[in-house]
């Protein structure tokens, strides 16, 4: 009967002793749900509460973990990146941005700056309730992080603040006065980066996908937030300042290709913190964000060295680190949403991308972007981040709840939403950057006199040498 009923479609009903059984059975398990004995109940909850503190242990020092790898990439990775691509009249002024950013935004951030980025407000800043960090203690924010304390929540989003303006300097290295560049980047983490990240990441931003935003906008781990802000008030900042002394006459090539790679190779590292750690759990959304930023570097490391070795005949070390960045930096919004494959594919478009901007086009323009982070930071969260749009899947990472996703999903508009995101994103940096920039100039003056660019900035802001060599 049972066989029958299948084959043909219809739908099976049991027999009426099986259905009076069942009936029976479910009473009986309703019965004894009903007569628990005390201690059973008291064993069974303790069961429980357990088992959330060990999930809350683990989730919580995954993000210790990632907050750790993430202020590792501003300093060591960025600071030697940056250090070795510049002469060696400058690595240590160079350096010197990376590192005093370490303290000044951590000063920003606990005053006021997590409460724009992260309190509840308008959608475009957060309001002020967590001013000084106020309420910010053991207890989770269930928008944020559910299982971990808001206290790691607010020191994990610290380090991005942190290493944000700390790319910008890669434009204006080797000639912006370091007292401008600590008021630049004051007003500018206020200006631009707090409001920026409430926009795609604070509850009720106006881009923010999953707390209500009103241009649901899919920025993973910072392409607009982080890069996309520096890139283009890098840009910014060059045009501002104009070119070095002596540039492009002058041979301007780094002092120490070893600590850049080193560097560099920091940076990949600590970049699974970055991206992987934006899951705020140790779950299977971690390790696929994780794995789609390997693959990512990987490909525009390669993507980036064979353009090179197509174009100017030789495969050089710059260039393959120069990819591995421009690859992480293309996969960063795209991380939580894509598979493998595609997070190949946005890798090797941002290697040779990126490339083709800090060669061809940048000779074109002919402006001094010292270090290239308008190239590589600028043009590569812009890239990956539309791309988001283009692979996004509700595979990795449901959003909609069963929606589709992306393009590829079946929702071209997201596209869109993608592109809104992005061009605010360079709008709020172009305006912003140049309004400080102006305020700056005013206050303190931005650019170091041609006497002590030319002695370098090491000697002339900070009384010191990188390298004595008769020591």
């Amino acid at each position: 009967m049972l066989k029958t009923s299948l084959e043909i479609g219809t739908r099976f009903v049991p027999p009426r002793g099986l259905r009076v059984c069942l009936l029976s059975l479910l009473c009986a398990m309703a019965a004894l749900a009903q007569n628990v004995p005390p201690e059973l109940e008291k064993r069974l909850a303790d069961l429980d509460k357990a088992t959330k503190a060990a999930q809350m242990a683990g989730d919580n020092a995954w993000m210790l973990t990632s907050a750790a790898l993430v202020l590792m990439m501003t300093g060591p990775g960025l600071a030697l990146f940056y250090g070795g691509l510049v002469r060696r009249k400058n690595v240590l002024s160079t350096m010197m941005h990376s590192f005093i950013l370490m303290a000044v935004v951590t000063m920003l951030w606990a005053v006021v700056g997590y409460s724009i980025a992260f309190a509840a407000g308008t959608p475009f800043f957060g309001d002020l309730r967590y001013l000084f960090l106020r309420g910010v203690g053991a207890a989770p924010n269930a928008d944020y992080g559910a299982t971990i304390p808001q206290t790691t929540y607010m020191v994990y989003q610290l380090m991005f603040a942190i290493i944000t303006p700390a790319l910008i300097s890669g434009a204006f290295a080797e000639r912006m006065k370091f007292s401008a560049m600590l008021l630049f980047t004051t007003l500018w983490s206020l200006i631009v980066y707090f409001p920026m990240a409430h926009m795609v990441w604070g509850k009720g931003g106006l881009f923010n996908a999953s707390l209500g935003g009103k241009i649901p906008a899919f920025d993973f781990a910072g392409g607009t937030v982080v890069h996309i802000t520096s890139g283009v008030s890098a840009l910014i900042c060059a045009l501002y300042l104009g070119k070095r002394v002596g540039y492009p006459d002058e041979s301007m090539r780094p002092h120490n290709l070893v600590l850049s790679t080193v560097g560099a190779c920091l940076l990949w590292v600590g970049w699974f913190g970055f991206n992987a750690g934006s899951a705020v759990s140790a779950g299977s959304l971690a390790s696929s964000a994780f794995v789609a930023t390997h693959f990512g570097a990987a490909a525009a490391a390669l993507g980036w060295m064979f353009a090179e070795w197509i174009h100017l005949g030789k495969p050089s070390m710059l260039g393959g680190i120069s990819g591995c960045v421009a690859g992480l930096v293309a996969i960063t919004p795209a991380s939580g949403f894509v598979q493998p494959f595609p997070a190949i594919l946005i890798g090797a478009s941002a290697g040779v991308v990126c490339f083709l901007m800090v060669t061809a086009v940048k000779k074109k323009f002919n402006y001094d972007d010292a270090l290239d982070a308008f190239g590589v930071h600028g043009i590569g969260g812009t890239l990956g981040a539309i791309l988001t749009g283009v692979f996004a899947t509700k595979e990795i990472n449901d959003v909609y709840s069963g929606k589709p996703m992306g393009l590829i999903d079946g929702n071209p508009g997201q596209v869109l939403n993608q592109a809104a995101a992005v061009g605010v994103s360079w709008v709020l940096a172009i305006v912003g950057t140049l309004i400080i920039l102006k305020v700056c100039d005013l206050i303190v003056g931005v650019r170091a006199s041609e006497a002590d660019e030319l002695g370098g900035l090491d000697l002339s802001m900070h009384g010191e040498e990188g390298y004595t060599l008769e020591a």
